[in-house]
């Protein structure tokens, strides 16, 4: 029992079925708020030549339906394609219950692109927002997700996570040959990336708080675990634990100079920091049950980790001043993988419920916990930088998909892929770029 535990909570659990490599995911809207948003994306003009060199209204569109909370209305039930401000009349969009309405165009720039937009508020006939901003070729789809963060900003309240990137694990071929994946792609589940290829396990994957590394749990060297370090951009990677027995579950502290860590090198698994400018290695917990699972409070004064020195898997906080330790989980007898929330007014979890796994929400001032999620096996909960949504892997249908859902429970979407099962998802934690604003040109 003890050893089935260890390999649960450290999170070295081997993945069970045939993983083939994927495409892009697709996301598939479960759930959305009621009494959606009705919001108009005029198709963006095109200033040059030829054929425009992205469809900026429709990744826009795209995002913002997706998102569950916006109902966009299709191209051909549009009266009109505004795309300057003279050209608005708002009884047009009026006449389709249209709330919010966003036009812009897209333009050659000495080096690269313009893009404009405006936001307007159709029953107030007002204008919230009128941006220009400027990039590459490269950069267009970048663009396209800036706007739909302002967009939903603008409207929600909430900065929006358009622009961020998920990770995850894949795995292909045969049981005694299998090729595992690392992937990124961006949060819509276009643009899918492999940075990583082994033939051993890739397992616990997080990023820095930069989004400029990751660090991961690999079997490459003689089939044991060891935690290594990747730089994005230059490919550079960094084994950064060798030790005997479990090497798992890094989580890097806030300001990215310490990785906390499961090791069980001195007897059970406990938690340590590893400072990683000087290789200086602290314990921070002892005990004779197994701790694991950590992750760190916003400040990076607090570690919150599972634990079963109760009994029973539970979640526990540690005050990293003065390593004093107090649970935080009591409904349940299992409650595990838990993580923070930006604001630290909760955390989200596994928490087993009739014998079933879910994702739930523990609201720490009121001590009220929520379940998230419908599904069965769900696991590896991240939540977006923006607090407002977490995704986390599922079973749905027989097959092994990600999935997101609000903190509220309101949104929920799938990601299926269309070439085979995902695994231990992981949000970025910042934008991937961010655009200055530039003068706008009117035609």
């Amino acid at each position: 029992m003890k050893a089935v535990m260890l390999h649960r909570l450290a999170g070295l659990i081997l993945l069970v079925a045939t993983f083939p490599a994927i495409a892009e995911l697709r996301i598939e809207v479960t759930k959305g708020v009621d009494n959606a948003v009705r919001i108009a994306v005029v198709p963006f003009a095109w200033r040059g030549r030829g054929v425009p060199p992205a469809d900026i209204a429709e990744v826009v569109s795209a995002d913002l339906r997706l998102s569950g909370r916006f109902e966009s209305l299709p191209v051909e039930q549009m009266l009109s394609l505004p795309t300057e401000a003279d050209e608005v009349f708002f009884r047009d969009w009026r006449l389709l219950n249209v709330e919010y309405l966003v036009i812009g165009y897209l333009a050659p720039a000495t080096e690269g692109y313009e893009l404009h937009f405006e936001l307007y508020n159709v029953f107030k006939q007002s204008a919230d927002a009128s941006i220009s901003i400027a990039g590459t070729e490269a950069d267009l789809r970048d663009m396209s997700h800036f706007v739909s963060d302002q967009v939903f900003e603008k409207l929600t309240g909430i900065p929006g996570s358009f622009s961020t990137r998920i990770m995850y694990v894949t795995a292909a071929g045969e049981a005694d040959r299998r090729i595992f994946r690392l992937n990124l792609a961006d949060a819509d589940g276009h643009r899918v990336e492999t940075v990583l290829e082994s033939v051993e396990p890739i397992l616990s994957a997080t990023w820095s708080p930069d989004g400029e590394r990751i660090a991961y749990v690999s079997f490459e060297r003689d089939s044991r675990p060891a935690i290594y370090i990747r730089e994005l951009q230059t490919g550079r990677t960094q084994q950064v634990t060798d030790f005997p027995g479990l090497n798992g579950a890094p989580a890097f502290s806030p300001d990215g100079k310490q990785l906390a860590m499961v090791l069980s090198k001195d007897g059970n698994p406990d938690i340590y920091i590893l400072n990683l400018a000087d290789r200086r290695l602290r314990r921070v917990t002892r005990h004779y049950g197994i701790d694991t699972e950590p992750s760190w409070s916003a400040a990076g004064d607090e570690i919150i980790f599972t634990s079963n020195r109760g009994g029973k898997p539970q979640i526990y906080q540690m005050h990293l001043k003065d390593l004093q330790i107090e649970r935080l989980t009591f409904e349940g007898d299992y409650n595990a993988n838990a993580s923070l929330l930006p604001d630290g007014s909760g955390l989200v979890m596994v928490h087993r419920r009739n014998g079933i796994f879910h994702i739930s929400h523990l609201d720490l001032k009121h001590g009220r916990l929520s379940v998230l999620t419908e599904t069965s096996l769900d696991e590896s909960p991240s939540v977006a930088p923006n607090g407002s949504m977490l995704i986390y892997a599922t079973q749905f249908q027989g097959q092994a998909i990600l999935a997101a859902v609000s903190i509220d429970g309101g949104v929920k979407f799938n990601l299926p892929s269309s070439e085979g099962d995902v695994r231990e998802p992981a949000w970025s934690p910042r934008k991937r770029k961010l655009f200055r604003p530039i003068p706008y040109s009117p035609r």
